[in-house]
């Protein structure tokens, strides 16, 4: 029996580990390509897959973007920074883990206010920012489009207000 467990452990294991959704996000500046990490956060890669899906994305403006740090959006209901549920109900809990750093740029991680209080934000990290471990739950990273990222940036402002809008035009689960 102990065998078989095993057994059954290791083949879920790889299974999950195979089955990394990709998320194709089009914004007004191009598109970028993420691959989520539901081995390293499960609830935020389900959470970004089931609202781009429903389509909780689309339209949605990137409302913070900070030269050297990240761009941010995903706030669905307000658009500004204020809002954003998860498909979870308000939020749900961090997924912070030393599995994933914040050692470069690129990765994809969940926006919040503060110990487990993640909802539909994320950003996009545009330098190394290691201050941000175990803080924030890293969740995929950049595959495609990381020039998009930085044409965003550059339209980012040391106070975070956009220079001008950029927008997410759509997001699709690549299957």
């Amino acid at each position: 029996m102990k065998k078989l467990i095993a057994l059954l452990s290791i083949c879920f294991a790889v299974f999950a580990a195979a089955e990394k959704p990709v998320i194709e996000m089009e914004t007004t500046e191009g598109v970028i390509e993420l691959t989520l990490m539901p081995d390293v956060a499960p609830l935020a890669s389900k959470n970004m897959v089931e609202l781009a899906k429903s389509g909780k994305y689309e339209n949605v403006p990137f409302h913070r973007i900070i030269p050297n740090f990240m761009i941010q959006g995903g706030d669905y209901e307000k658009k500004n920074g204020m809002g954003g549920q998860s498909i979870y109900g308000a939020s749900f809990k961090d997924e912070c883990t030393s599995k994933v750093k914040f050692d470069r740029v690129g990765l994809l991680a969940m926006a919040n206010a503060g110990p487990n209080t993640n909802g539909s934000q994320f950003f996009i990290t545009t330098a190394k920012t290691e201050w941000r471990q175990g803080k924030h739950s890293i969740f995929g990273e950049v595959t495609k489009g990381y020039e998009v990222v930085q044409k965003i940036e550059a339209l980012g402002t040391p106070n975070g207000r956009p220079k001008k809008e950029v927008k997410i035009v759509k997001m699709t689960v690549k299957e």
